[in-house]
């Protein structure tokens, strides 16, 4: 398999990525407005929470696979930016997996985090790729962050494609802790007027 052939594919990923988180905010801000727009946000939650946590897991997976071919199979030179990136997605691959897995929820604050920091640094590497001049000095002059390796339908960087995914790992992680909690009766517990008790439990995995 070739550079430019993993570059479109992840290119592609990236505007499927795109696309969606897009998607997802417009029909989050429509659904304050709009009853059937709220309606649809609903049904999106139901269809898509139970395998968010899984869908972010393989964002992350298929983000730092492509980052690890682009070091060690094209030999691109990651700058200091490109590091402090790796930083923040690595670590969501094992997190998101193992909440995946566990089916836990409580890791949800924690991975929006780390993807929400990634995504800044991201942007800000774009910024950089746009306009060099605002480069500080923070980065090695030897290995500067304003190269770009790659650029796909004239605007993807690889900076630009770790943001898309930044930025989808949050909306499937805000997704999946979106999802409703239903009452289910406790067996055994009668149905009296005075021995009613329930739990919140989650939705179960489809």
């Amino acid at each position: 398999m070739t550079t430019d052939t993993v570059t479109l594919f992840l290119a592609l990923l990236s505007i499927v990525a795109e696309v969606t988180v897009a998607a997802t905010v417009t029909l989050h801000v429509a659904a304050r407005i709009s009853p059937t727009a709220a309606r649809w946000k609903s049904a999106f939650a139901d269809e898509i929470g139970p395998q968010a946590l899984v869908l972010a897991f393989l964002v992350a997976a298929i983000s730092m696979s492509g980052s690890l071919y682009f070091s060690e199979g094209a030999h691109f030179t990651p700058c200091k930016l490109c590091w402090y990136q790796r930083i923040a997605m690595y670590p969501l691959v094992p997190v998101l997996g193992l909440a995946a897995w566990r089916r836990d929820d409580g890791i949800r604050p924690y991975a929006a985090t780390l993807a929400a920091l990634g995504a800044v640094v991201s942007a800000y590497h774009v910024l950089l790729e746009r306009v060099p001049s605002l480069d500080s000095g923070a980065c090695d002059v030897a290995n500067p962050c304003t190269i770009i390796w790659v650029r796909r339908f004239g605007y993807l960087t690889i900076p630009t494609m770790a943001l898309s995914a930044f930025a989808l790992v949050v909306s499937l992680v805000l997704t999946r802790a979106g999802q409703p909690r239903r009452p289910v009766q406790l067996e055994g517990v009668s149905d009296g007027d005075d021995q009613v008790a329930s739990v919140l439990v989650a939705p179960p995995r489809r």
